[in-house]
């Protein structure tokens, strides 16, 4: 049996590897994206199930309430998850795959910044979101774990955690949106 020490420098050089080989190009992408949304007065909604229903609920309360700096809007940051009656809603009287479509149906308009965050990439009602969201003309920004899965494809800006366990990629997901909501709140 290993020693709990060896499991952890295991786990510490693997969340190190896959950050050493982190894209920066698509996390620029986004925060342009998100930082033209912000001055365009649009909305951000981001979504996600398990830890990154987590996730997305942190990134929507660092956008709106991390990145305020006087003289510059505030971002309009709304997490799809946070709402338990209405995603039971939309559940109940269709389908669980229908909790952020249904949504997205009813709240996102032109130009709006949609924020996946998937470790697999492929949860169906992620998915339906996102395609949801692309079909009202929202920008697309996807979170996801190294194969990418069906969101990849969908997204305008595709940010991918160069791993595919889902522990290291849930947590350089955060640390992704950490870093975007650091350098929004730095802009000039």
């Amino acid at each position: 049996m290993k020693s709990s020490v060896t499991n952890l420098e295991q786990y510490f050089w693997q969340l190190t590897e896959s950050l050493a080989q982190m894209p920066l190009d698509p996390i620029d992408a986004a925060i342009k994206a998100l930082e033209q949304a912000r001055i365009e007065g649009r909305t951000i909604f981001t979504m996600g199930n398990g830890g990154s229903a987590s996730t997305a609920s942190h990134f929507t309360c660092d956008l709106g309430k991390g990145t305020i700096q006087e003289g510059r809007p505030k971002f309009r940051a709304f997490c799809l998850n946070d709402n338990v009656s209405i995603m039971t809603a939309w559940a109940n009287d269709t389908h669980y795959s229908n909790i952020f479509a249904g949504q997205i149906a009813s709240f996102v308009q032109p130009g709006d910044v949609v924020v996946a965050i998937s470790v697999g990439g492929n949860s169906p009602n992620v998915v339906a979101g996102m395609r949801a969201a692309k079909d009202r003309g929202a920008c697309c920004i996807a979170l996801v774990g190294s194969g990418g899965g069906r969101l990849e494809t969908i997204a305008d800006v595709a940010i991918l955690v160069p791993n595919s366990n889902t522990e290291p990629v849930e947590d350089l997901h955060l640390l992704v949106c950490h870093a975007i909501a650091v350098c929004l709140r730095q802009r000039e």
